[in-house]
């Protein structure tokens, strides 16, 4: 299976920054794992939104699957609380 592109988007990125160094690179494995299987066991569709969300402890990231050209898009990430609204 071909290996999917990653793409953080900007406001993404700005969540992944302000965390600590060990959550951010916790976050940033799971992120990374993606590329090889964008649909892991545990990830769900999203009701009411478009995307998917993973879990990574009390942490989420949430992103978009454009499978005709091979891409995850990451939209969001966040504490379980905040990553919602």
């Amino acid at each position: 299976m071909p290996s999917y592109q990653i793409i953080i988007s900007k406001p993404a990125q700005k969540q992944l920054d302000k965390f600590s160094d060990n959550i951010a690179e916790q976050l940033i494995e799971v992120i990374y794992k993606l590329a090889d299987d964008p649909r892991p066991f545990g990830c769900k569709k999203l009701k009411g939104r478009e995307g998917y969300r993973v879990r990574s402890g009390n942490y989420r990231i949430i992103y978009d699957i454009i499978d005709n050209i091979l891409t995850v898009n990451i939209i969001a990430v966040g504490h379980r609380k905040d990553i919602y609204d």
